[in-house]
This record gives structure tokens, C-alpha cells and sequence, in this order.
């Protein structure tokens, strides 16, 4: 058995919206992110491939070392009155191998459990999140990249202030970008 040793991580800020718990990842969160990136639904227009159980268990640490490398990251989200997972929301600095590049800006991202999608979870949670953006980015903006067919996704992109700024390709495709400078969401 592997041992639970203690860290010295820097602590992830929780956040609560009215319906919803953000909080960060540990260990102990593999089984959520293995179902959430291993559904052929929720993965179709990002990767196009469900996660294996290592690919998952990647994705994890990256969450969790996110943090550490940077003082950002992304947030296991929780139903407040249920504690049931939802998915993941947070900022990336991520190697994109896109061009042109997009770099210099945290990259937000959200990632909701089917059965959470048409609540309005995901523009409730990245709604906290760009609040806490906007208190520790100070003026820098975000950006985010959606596939041209999630239209779901883009919706909520547009919801939460963020505009069309340019196509890129990505991953052998046209990728939109959206940017959003700090503090402006259409309400």
C-alpha cells in the first residue's frame, strides 16, 4: 500500500456559490476523475478519446501540482447539499502547441459530469472562479478554446464576458479563441 505522507502544498482556496462547493483535489478524488474523463460524452469535444485509469491519474496530479508550480489551478466542484461531484473548473498555463500560440494569460476550462449538464453548474463555478481570477490576476485577462461544435460550452464562454478573438489550429483543426479582460462578464 502506498503511503499518505504529508506535503507542504500551498493550500487551494474554497470557493461556494449558491448551489455549488469548489474546492481542490486530492488523491482520493481519482474515481470522480477517472468517470468524468472516461465518458465518451463529456470527453467528445475535447479530447474526442475517453481517459484511461493513467491518463486520469495524470490529469489528477497535474490538478494538484497546478497549484504548487503556479499559485493556480482548477477546482474539484461539488453539489453543496449532496456533496455529489460535478466536475472540474480552473485556470491553466498551459504548452499549447496551437498557432499562433496563446500564451501569457491563464487559460480558464470547465468540465462538468453529464448528468450535471442544463443546470447551469458550469457558469455558476466559473463564474467564482473568474471572481477570484479577477482578485489575483489583477489586470491580466483569460482566454479559453473550444471546439467549434460545443456550442453549449461557447454559450456559457459568452455568458461569462468572453469574446471571439481569433481562430487557431489546434490538434489538427480550426480552434476558436475567446478572450475576457479582467472583470468583464455580461450579466
Amino acid at each position: 500500500m502506498i503511503p499518505n505522507l504529508p506535503t507542504n502544498l500551498p493550500p487551494v482556496p474554497v470557493l461556494h456559490t449558491e448551489r455549488l462547493v469548489l474546492r481542490g483535489h486530492t488523491a482520493s478524488d481519482f474515481a470522480d476523475v477517472h468517470a468524468l474523463w472516461s465518458d465518451p460524452q463529456v470527453v467528445e469535444f475535447i479530447t474526442g478519446k475517453p481517459s484511461t485509469q493513467l491518463e486520469s491519474q495524470v490529469r489528477l496530479l497535474r490538478y494538484i501540482g497546478h497549484w504548487a508550480a503556479y499559485g493556480f489551478g482548477y477546482w474539484h466542484v461539488e453539489e453543496k447539499h449532496t456533496g455529489d461531484s460535478v466536475g472540474d473548473v480552473g485556470f491553466g498555463a498551459l504548452k499549447r502547441d496551437m498557432t499562433p500560440p496563446v500564451s501569457g494569460e491563464p487559460e480558464i476550462g470547465w468540465v462538468l459530469a453529464t448528468r450535471h449538464h442544463g443546470k447551469g453548474y458550469a457558469t455558476e463555478a466559473a463564474r467564482a472562479v473568474l471572481g477570484w481570477g479577477d482578485k489575483h490576476f489583477g489586470s491580466t485577462g483569460t482566454f479559453c478554446i473550444f471546439h467549434p461544435d460545443n456550442l453549449g460550452s461557447i454559450r456559457v464562454g459568452e455568458k461569462l464576458g468572453f469574446t471571439f478573438s481569433h481562430t487557431a489550429q489546434y490538434m489538427g483543426g480550426d480552434t476558436p479563441v475567446y478572450v475576457r479582460q479582467a472583470g468583464r462578464e455580461k450579466r
